[in-house]
C-alpha cells in the first residue's frame, strides 16, 4: 500500500540541523512517515570524516520495527545500518575528505540481515572496517538480508586564490567565499555581480548524465583524478538520476575533524592502547573459514578488553590488574593503569575502553582544517551539488560537543554550509534541533503540501 501513496513534496527544502548525528534518524523517519520519502530503496550521500556504518553490537535485529526503541539503541558511529537491515536504504555514497581512510575507495556491495545464531544484525562484507569490530558472517547465516550498493568517493579541497591544497587538483579554478549577493546571482534572480565566484556546473539538463559531459569542458578532460571534482561527479553520476529521491547528510567533521581521546590521554597511554586493541587482519584472500577464525578471535579479544574495564571501574587494586595482565595479549595493561592513576586517582575505565575501540587497524581521523582547507572543500561541496538533483531532505550534524568538529570552528563552518545550500536551492526551511548558547533550538515540525 505504501508504494501506491502518492508522493508528497516540501514547498522549501527542509534542513535538520542536530548535534549528536544518530539524532537525524528521528527526522528521516517523520519523513518517511509523511510521505515525503519513500518507505524503501531511499539513496542517501553522506558527507563525513566517519563512515559511521558500525552497527549497535548486542542489540536484536528486530528492534528495528520499534521505532522509539531503535531510537534509544543507536550512537553516532552505528545509525545508518538499522536503517539498511529495516529496507528504508538500499544505496549510499560516503563522501570522505582526504584525510578519512577507513574504508578502501570504490564500489562495495555486500548484504545486511539478520544472523540466525545469535539474533543480531550482521553482514557480509569483509573489509577490515567491519571485521575489526566482529560484524561479518557468511550469507548463509543472514535471514531476511538485504543488499547495500555502497559507494566510497574522496572529495579533494579546491584551489584557492592563494594557491594549491593538500590533496588538491592543481587545475582548479579560483574561488572565494561568496556574499550573500553572488549567491543570489548564482541563483539567477538578480544582476551579476562583480565577486569571483566558482565556475559551476550546467543544470539545464534534464538528465544527469548529459550535465555531466557538458561539464567536462569546464574543468579539462585531463582532469580525471581521483578527489577531483569532475571525478566525484561522475562517480555520483551512476548512482544518481533526476527523479531519485535522496538525503543529503553532512557532518560537519568533514571539513574540519579532531580525534578527542588524543586530547584526554597522553601519547603513551594512547600508544598502549593501540597495542591492547590491535586488530590481526586475515591475509589477503583469506577463505571462509580464516574469515570466521579472524572475528572469532575478534569478538573474544573485544569481549575480555571489555570485561577488564568493568572491573577496573569496580576495582583498580593491583590485584585485579595483575590478574587481567598476565592473559595474552594484556601485558602491557599495568603500565597503562599505572599512567592512567598518575594522572587521575580515579580514571573513567569506560571511557578508556571506548578510546580503545577506535584504535584498531586505524585511528580516527584527526586533521584540524586551516581557514583555506575548510574553504576549498566548501567550495568542492558546491561544485559537486551544484551537477546533482535536489535532495529531498536535507540532514546536518554539528558533532562538536564530543569534539569531532572543532567547537571554535563549527558555528562558522554551518553558516558557510547553509549560505551554500541557499545559493544552490533557494529559500531553505532550517531547523535547528539542539541546544546552543543563545537560546534553546525548537524542534518543529516540517511544512508541507
Amino acid at each position: 500500500m505504501n508504494t501506491l501513496a502518492r508522493k508528497r513534496f516540501y514547498d522549501k527544502l527542509p534542513v535538520w540541523i542536530v548535534e549528536d548525528h544518530h539524532h537525524v534518524v528521528h527526522h528521516i523517519y517523520r519523513a518517511i512517515a509523511s510521505r515525503h520519502l519513500p518507505l524503501n530503496n531511499i539513496r542517501l550521500v553522506h558527507l563525513d570524516s566517519h563512515p559511521d556504518l558500525l552497527i549497535p553490537v548486542n542489540m536484536p535485529a528486530d528492534t528495528v520495527f520499534e521505532k522509539e526503541k531503535l531510537l534509544s539503541e543507536l550512537s553516532i558511529e552505528n545509525w545508518i545500518m538499522p536503517m539498511v537491515y529495516a529496507g528504508h536504504l538500499s544505496y549510499m555514497v560516503w563522501l570522505h575528505p582526504y584525510w578519512s581512510q577507513q574504508i578502501s575507495e570504490g564500489e562495495h556491495t555486500f548484504n545486511v540481515g539478520r544472523d540466525s545464531s545469535t539474533t543480531t544484525i550482521r553482514l557480509t562484507s569483509t573489509e577490515n572496517y567491519f571485521l575489526s569490530d566482529g560484524l561479518y558472517v557468511c550469507d548463509e547465516l543472514l535471514e531476511n538480508s538485504k543488499s547495500l550498493r555502497l559507494n566510497i568517493v574522496k572529495v579533494n579541497p579546491v584551489k584557492t586564490s592563494t594557491g594549491p591544497l593538500p590533496g588538491h587538483d592543481p587545475e582548479r579554478d579560483s574561488v572565494t567565499h561568496l556574499s550573500k549577493k553572488a549567491r543570489t546571482d548564482l541563483r539567477g534572480d538578480g544582476e551579476p555581480s562583480s565577486v569571483t565566484t566558482p565556475t559551476l556546473l550546467p543544470t539545464e539538463d534534464s538528465n544527469l548524465q548529459r550535465k555531466l559531459s557538458s561539464n567536462c569542458t569546464d574543468f579539462g578532460d585531463e582532469d580525471k583524478n581521483e578527489g577531483s571534482t569532475s571525478y566525484v561527479v561522475r562517480r555520483l553520476a551512476t548512482f544518481l538520476s533526476e527523479t531519485d529521491p535522496y538525503i543529503l547528510d553532512i557532518d560537519l567533521d568533514f571539513f574540519s575533524c579532531k580525534n578527542p581521546f588524543k586530547e584526554i590521554y597522553t601519547q603513551e597511554e594512547y600508544s598502549i592502547l593501540k597495542k591492547l586493541y590491535y586488530f590481526r587482519e586475515p591475509r589477503m584472500g583469506a577463505d571462509q573459514a580464516e574469515l570466521e577464525e579472524c572475528v572469532d578471535h575478534r569478538i573474544h579479544q573485544l569481549e575480555d578488553l571489555e570485561a577488564a574495564f568493568a572491573d577496573l571501574l569496580e576495582d583498580d587494586g593491583e590485584q585485579t590488574v595483575t590478574r587481567w595482565a598476565s592473559k595474552p595479549g594484556m601485558s602491557s595493561l599495568n603500565q597503562l593503569v599505572s599512567s592512567l592513576k598518575a594522572r587521575n586517582p580515579s580514571p573513567d575505565y569506560e571511557m578508556v575502553h571506548q578510546a580503545g575501540l577506535t584504535c584498531d587497524s586505524d585511528e580516527l581521523p584527526h586533521h584540524i582544517s586551516t581557514e583555506e582547507e575548510i574553504s576549498g572543500l566548501i567550495s568542492a561541496v558546491q561544485l559537486v551539488l551544484k551537477a546533482l538533483p535536489t535532495p529531498t531532505l536535507v540532514t546536518m550534524s554539528r558533532s562538536s560537543l564530543d569534539e569531532y568538529c572543532p567547537a571554535e570552528q563549527v558555528d562558522s563552518v554551518q553558516s558557510r554550509v547553509l549560505d551554500v545550500l541557499e545559493a544552490l536551492y533557494g529559500d531553505l526551511d532550517v531547523h535547528k534541533d539542539y541546544k546552543s548558547s543563545n537560546k534553546d533550538a525548537k524542534d518543529c515540525q516540517p511544512s508541507t503540501s
